[in-house]
């Protein structure tokens, strides 16, 4: 039996903590943002669990006209942050132009110089997706409740409001593209025009109607194996002293909505604490609603 067959999961916030320090390298996480992109270079840049990688399907498809001849999604679309650390060389050729990469380090943090799709989410949301995800692979199933996971890892991370500060004054610039998982939701159709014509892919109808079905949910759940972090739980599960039988499933139901009755009233009012905190005394948007509005009509 082999060492890591004997490994469990974290049962609490604090060992999870201590355990994710190993998530990545400091040497490879930083060979990411100290690349230097070509101006065609597209990046996604999102916080976790906001349509990371319903855009990366997208963008694949819009530039390879469809291919899925993948194993999984950042083997052709890579994590820009974590490639040095799972083999991935980001300097090699990619399987179609424009060169694409994902990073949830905000728009600040980016390696400068390309252009960047960004996607936000309602944060309550984001944060019954996030726990879902971290559930089962990062800590064991059914040992630290939705409102722990609020309170003492979503909540003081704070990751939606950092990305949303970090693009608010550039939301304009020709080398962004900030949009909402919600209009996405609502639109779909428009937001596949709006990221061919951003990325510069010639979109005619027959394109469009392959990216349309194969970023629909249910195709995506078809063939969720391709999506799941197959690269990262290989390589980076034995330094966080992680069993290998965890999934990292990325596509689950992408519902709008779904924390209305499954987050308490009590982290909502806690959210929106925050939310008045870091965007409304900053930028003067009062809800995450106003802000959906908002980037509905650029």
């Amino acid at each position: 039996m082999s060492q890591q067959e004997n490994y469990t999961r974290p049962t609490t916030i604090q060992e999870m903590h201590e355990r994710m320090k190993n998530f990545a390298t400091a040497e490879g996480w930083q060979r990411g943002l100290d690349y230097k992109p070509d101006p065609s270079d597209v990046f996604i840049v999102t916080p976790p669990k906001c349509g990371t990688t319903w855009m990366q399907q997208i963008v694949n498809g819009l530039r390879t006209r469809g291919s899925m001849d993948f194993d999984e999604i950042s083997r052709v679309v890579p994590w820009i942050n974590m490639a040095h650390d799972v083999g991935i060389d980001i300097y090699a050729p990619q399987v179609a132009h424009p060169r694409a990469f994902k990073t949830h380090s905000t728009l600040d943090e980016a390696p400068k110089g390309g252009k960047y799709i960004i996607v936000v989410r309602d944060p309550c949301d984001a944060l019954l997706s996030d726990y879902h995800f971290f559930e089962g692979m990062f800590f064991e199933k059914g040992s630290i409740s939705l409102e722990e996971y609020a309170r003492e890892e979503f909540i003081p991370g704070r990751e939606i409001h950092k990305h949303i500060t970090a693009f608010w004054d550039r939301r304009k610039d020709e080398d962004v593209l900030p949009l909402a998982y919600e209009n996405m939701k609502a639109d779909l159709p428009q937001t596949i025009e709006k990221v061919a014509k951003f990325m510069g892919v010639p979109l005619d109808d027959g394109l469009k109607q392959i990216v349309l079905r194969q970023s629909d949910i249910k195709f995506m759940q078809e063939h969720k194996d391709q999506f799941e972090d197959h690269i990262i739980r290989k390589s980076r599960s034995a330094a966080m002293r992680l069993p290998l039988d965890g999934q990292l499933h990325k596509v689950r139901n992408g519902q709008v909505g779904e924390s209305r009755d499954r987050v308490s009233n009590e982290i909502k009012q806690e959210l929106d604490a925050v939310w008045q905190e870091e965007i409304t005394a900053k930028i003067g948007l009062n809800s995450y609603e106003d802000l959906r509005k908002e980037l509905l009509i650029m």
